[in-house]
């Protein structure tokens, strides 16, 4: 939790923030980037924002090993967000790994707006889930998969995808996770004519569009071109995206 004065009274379901990790005299030049968890007016704190940090290397081992009251170089909110539906709905999120994370604050924002959301949380395996107890707080229902079967059903989000959508007849699927994951929602989302909006996992070097690490391919109108997500996304409608380019 950081306390982020003029960062969490903007910040939208989707948006996420660079990190300059090291301190003063690092030679980790690249920004760590993650996406905003939750944000919100703590009672004790003031304005904060909520991220979820996996130990995965050198800066992020420094991030966890920070004290509170330690100061943090943060820009933000940057990236698009999550475009809500202007009437009520059914709704179908779909989360994979941590990239669950900034699925919640949406579904907070989804439920104000009177729809219904069920969830659908994936991972290799029951260590790797993000938060499915929180899960159950927030949405009308949630699905846990797990690859090898260690924590619900054994299989993966998109085994169990298409009974839910038939099921609660979903209106509209957002998700975020791997790429491999995006594309396969994707294609069910795609055959049954439903609206699906998703959050993509580049890396990002700095987060503010200069270095062209988190290049996506997309199509603009008859052409593709290389786009950068962290100017337009990392939300972007699944339709846009060039799928059978992404792997090469």
């Amino acid at each position: 939790m950081i306390h982020a004065e003029g960062i969490a009274e903007c910040s939208k379901p989707g948006n996420f923030v660079a990190i300059s990790v090291g301190g003063e005299e690092s030679s980790m030049l690249l920004h760590r980037v993650f996406a905003i968890y939750r944000s919100r007016q703590d009672p004790s704190h003031g304005p904060v924002i909520e991220l979820i940090v996996a130990r995965s290397g050198k800066g992020t081992e420094w991030l966890v090993a920070q004290s509170e009251g330690a100061l943090l170089k943060i820009t933000g909110p940057l990236g698009t967000s999550f475009p809500l539906p202007a009437d009520p709905v059914n709704v179908a999120i779909v989360g994979g790994g941590y990239g669950a994370a900034p699925l919640f604050d949406l579904a907070d924002h989804l439920k104000a707006r009177g729809c219904r959301v069920d969830a659908v949380i994936g991972a290799a395996t029951g260590t790797q889930l993000f938060a499915p107890l929180e899960g159950k707080r927030t949405v009308n229902s949630v699905t846990v998969t797990t690859d090898d079967g260690s924590a619900g059903v054994q299989g993966r989000v998109t085994d169990v995808l298409p009974e839910l959508i038939a099921r609660q007849k979903i209106d509209l699927v957002y998700s975020c996770g791997p790429m491999a994951m995006l594309h396969a929602v994707d294609q069910i989302a795609r055959s049954l004519s439903i609206p699906h909006q998703v959050s993509v996992e580049e890396a990002m070097a700095c987060g503010i569009g200069i270095c062209m690490t988190c290049v996506l391919p997309m199509r603009r109108g008859d052409d593709i071109k290389m786009v950068r997500t962290c100017i337009e996304g990392p939300v972007i409608d699944s339709e846009e995206i060039a799928w059978d380019q992404v792997a090469k």
